[in-house]
C-alpha cells in the first residue's frame, strides 16, 4: 500500500459521553439518530472502557498506546499535578507522529489537554480558582500535527476559547458558538479544503475533532437540544434503578442535570452527523476509517459520586464504533477494548504496523476487526494513581463478567470490592466477602497486568 493511496482517518472525540448514551443501545432514554445509523454502518465495541476514567490520562493511553504509569499522565494535566511531571512526554513516538513521518497531513480541532499549565498562568476562566487548568500547546509538542485549532481544556462551551496553528501563547481567541458546531463548521471545512487550505489534496489525511460537550456544565448547550426532552418526564429520564431516589441529594442532582447531559448528547450527535455528511458529498466516505469514541463517561449522580475516575460502568465504559466501507463488517463485538489499544489497531488498519514502537502497551485488534483471528482479551486493566505516590491508589480489572478493584492508600487498611455484572449489571451488591473463590482468581490476573506493564504497584513502599 503506498502513502498516497492509504485511507483517512477520522477520529471524533467528545469528552466525558458514558457507553450506555446512544438510542440504539436501549440501556437511556437518550436520541441519537445519528450514532444510531452510524451503528449499522460499522463495528460497535460493547464492552470499550477507559482503563483510567479522566481526560488527561485516558488521551495520554490513546495518543502513546501506553498505561499512566508509564506515559506519565497519571491523572489530569493541572497546576497541582505540573511539579511532578503530569503531561504528555514530548519524547513519546504517538500515533500522530508515525502518520507525520508517513505523509498524512494531520489536522486537530478542539479538546487536547495534555500540557501541564505553567506560569505566569493563561488569563482564561478554567485559570481563575486556586487550581489552573488550561495551558497552550507549542507546536514542538504537538506530535506531528500540522494544522492547529485547539486549547487545553476549557469549559465556556457556549463561548470557547482556541488557539490555531501559529497562535502564541496569549495569541488565543474567543468564539460566539456552542463548541461542538463551531468545531464540526471547522471539520467540514477541513474535509471540503477549499483551495488547499487545510491541508495537502495529494495526501491522506487525519483529523481529530475532540468536542468537550458532554463534559459539564450541563447548562451551556442550545436551548434547542435541551427541548428535545421538554416534554418527556423526569422519571421517564431516570430509567437506570441505580439512580439515588428524588429527594436525596444526589438523586436530586441527577435529576436537576440529565435534560443538559441528554442536550449534549444529542448535540454532539447531530454535529457527528453533519460532518460524516460532507465526508460523504467529498466523496471520502469510501477511503476513510471513522472512530467515534470518548475519553471516559459520567455517573451524574449514581452512586451518589458526581462524576468520573471510578470503577463503575458509568464511568469506565465508552462508546467506540469504527467504521470502513467494505473493510470492516458492521456488527456488534462484546471484546474487551481498552483505551491503549486504539494506537496500534488504527496503525494498523492504516497498513503501518511495521512503525509500532516498543513502547506501546496496548493490542491491536485490527485482525478481528477486518474479520479475521485476534486475541480476544480476557480482562481489562483499571488504574487510579495518585500522581505523589504511584505505588498506591487503586489497580482492578474489569472482565466481561467481574469488575474487580483493590484500594490501597497509607494508613489505612487495604481493601477491595466486587461486582458480577451479569447478576448486578448496575453493581448495586459489592460481593467480595462472599466470592473468595473469585477474588483469588482475579488478585492472580491482576498481578499478571502488573507485572505485564511495571506497575509501581509491586514496588516495595513504606506506610508514609
Amino acid at each position: 500500500m503506498s502513502d498516497v493511496r492509504r485511507p483517512n482517518l477520522l477520529f471524533v472525540f467528545p469528552d466525558q459521553m458514558r457507553g450506555q448514551a446512544m438510542g440504539f443501545l436501549g440501556e437511556e432514554p437518550v436520541l441519537t439518530p445519528h450514532l444510531d445509523r452510524f451503528a449499522g454502518e460499522g463495528y460497535v465495541s460493547t464492552q470499550a472502557v477507559a482503563n483510567y476514567p479522566v481526560c488527561s490520562p485516558c488521551r495520554a493511553m490513546f495518543m502513546t498506546g501506553m498505561y499512566a504509569h508509564a506515559n506519565h499522565v497519571t491523572g489530569n494535566c493541572t497546576s497541582r499535578s505540573a511539579p511532578y511531571g503530569v503531561e504528555l512526554q514530548e519524547g513519546d513516538r504517538c500515533w500522530s507522529d508515525i502518520l507525520h513521518d508517513r505523509g498524512y497531513s494531520l489536522g486537530y480541532f478542539g479538546k487536547w489537554h495534555l500540557d501541564a499549565p505553567r506560569a505566569p498562568y493563561i488569563d482564561c476562566a478554567n485559570n481563575r480558582g486556586d487550581l489552573k487548568w488550561n495551558e497552550w500547546c507549542p507546536p514542538h509538542r504537538r506530535h506531528g500535527f500540522d494544522f492547529w485549532y485547539s486549547y487545553g481544556t476549557y469549559d465556556v462551551h457556549t463561548r470557547p476559547m482556541y488557539w490555531d496553528t501559529d497562535a502564541t501563547r496569549n495569541g488565543f481567541h474567543y468564539v460566539d458558538q456552542w463548541g461542538p458546531e463551531h468545531e464540526a463548521d471547522l471539520a467540514i471545512e477541513y474535509l471540503q479544503n477549499a483551495g488547499g487550505r487545510y491541508r495537502d489534496p495529494d495526501r491522506p489525511f487525519a483529523l481529530v475533532v475532540s468536542m468537550n460537550p458532554p463534559h459539564m456544565p450541563y447548562d451551556l448547550v442550545p436551548q434547542r437540544y435541551v427541548d428535545l426532552y421538554g416534554d418527556v418526564g423526569i422519571e421517564d429520564l431516570c430509567r437506570r434503578p441505580n439512580i439515588p431516589p428524588a429527594g436525596t441529594e444526589w438523586g436530586d442532582y441527577y435529576r436537576a442535570k440529565v435534560r443538559g447531559y441528554y442536550g449534549m448528547v444529542s448535540g454532539v450527535d447531530e454535529q457527528f452527523g453533519r460532518i460524516l455528511r460532507a465526508l460523504g458529498e467529498q466523496g471520502l466516505a469510501e477511503d476513510t476509517v471513522v472512530v467515534f469514541t470518548s475519553d471516559h463517561g459520567n455517573c451524574l449522580g449514581i452512586h451518589n459520586l458526581i462524576s468520573k475516575n471510578n470503577p463503575y460502568e458509568e464511568s469506565m465504559r465508552v462508546p467506540l464504533m469504527i467504521r470502513w466501507p467494505g473493510r470492516i463488517a458492521p456488527r456488534r463485538d462484546d471484546l474487551l477494548f481498552s483505551a491503549p489499544d486504539l494506537y496500534p489497531t488504527l496503525i494498523d488498519l492504516l497498513g503501518l504496523g511495521e512503525e509500532l514502537p516498543a513502547s506501546v502497551e496496548g493490542t491491536s485488534h485490527a485482525g478481528i476487526l477486518l474479520g479475521g483471528e485476534g486475541e480476544r482479551p480476557g480482562s481489562q486493566l483499571y488504574q487510579r494513581i495518585p500522581y505523589d505516590k504511584p505505588a498506591w491508589g487503586r489497580r482492578g480489572i474489569r472482565t466481561c463478567r467481574y469488575t474487580f478493584v483493590v484500594d490501597r492508600m497509607p494508613g489505612e487498611p487495604e481493601r477491595c470490592v466486587l461486582y458480577d455484572r451479569v447478576d448486578d449489571p448496575y453493581q448495586l451488591r459489592e460481593i467480595s466477602a462472599t466470592r473468595p473463590g473469585v477474588v483469588r482468581r482475579l488478585t492472580d490476573e491482576l498481578q499478571v497486568w502488573l507485572q505485564r506493564t511495571s506497575d509501581p504497584w509491586l514496588e516495595p513502599r513504606g506506610t508514609e
